[in-house]
């Protein structure tokens, strides 16, 4: 319950001090990529029950001949790329966590498609609503690997606490600022996971 509160109410708070800030983005997604200006999927949440996503657009809608999305470096932009090196692109998850489908701190959530190729202990991630930030998004990103990221979310769900949220908050605040770990080795963000190597 003290995690609930303290989501909706910084949630709450920050979406209203950053307002002037999600209508700048806005209109700048607008006129650089077009319309859609939000991206919106489906992930996995608590026990991998589904819901919308909300994002920032970050990449063009270019497609190949047959209308398939171009490779995620060829549809990514300087402009997109510049959202998400300040996670600016994260600002609308604040929705989500007003909605009571993520928290602000917690295992970030996936792809749906992940879920099958999780190992037993993997995918205890989903025992706790998926964050804004977590554990292992302060702890390397998108800069370690599958298995390290998934050993670090499990650690966050076996000892969470709302003193650790706080410091992982501030520590959010410290990484975004450097803009440490945005992407894997040779990757606009992180390679697809395929699977456990366990």
């Amino acid at each position: 319950m003290i995690k609930r509160s303290f989501d909706v109410v910084a949630a709450s708070f920050a979406l209203v001090l950053l307002l002037p800030v999600i209508a700048v983005v806005s209109l700048l997604i607008h006129r650089k990529l077009g319309s859609p200006v939000f991206f919106r999927q489906t992930r996995p949440g608590k026990n991998s029950k589904p819901f919308q996503m909300v994002k920032f657009r970050t990449m063009l809608d270019a497609t190949d001949k047959d209308g398939n999305p171009l490779p995620d470096n060829q549809r990514m932009t300087p402009f997109g790329h510049f959202l998400r090196s300040t996670s600016l692109d994260e600002l609308p998850e604040l929705w989500n966590v007003l909605k009571g489908d993520m928290s602000l701190v917690g295992p970030r959530p996936l792809l749906m498609e992940y879920l099958p190729l999780y190992s037993r202990e993997q995918i205890r991630r989903h025992e706790v609503r998926p964050g804004v930030t977590g554990w292992a998004q302060i702890n390397g990103r998108n800069a370690i690997s599958w298995e390290d990221k998934f050993k670090l979310d499990v650690w966050y769900v076996d000892n969470q606490s709302f003193w650790l949220d706080v410091k992982i908050l501030f520590l959010t605040v410290k990484k975004v600022l450097v803009r440490d770990g945005i992407s894997g080795e040779g990757e606009v963000t992180m390679s697809k996971f395929t699977g456990s190597k366990d």
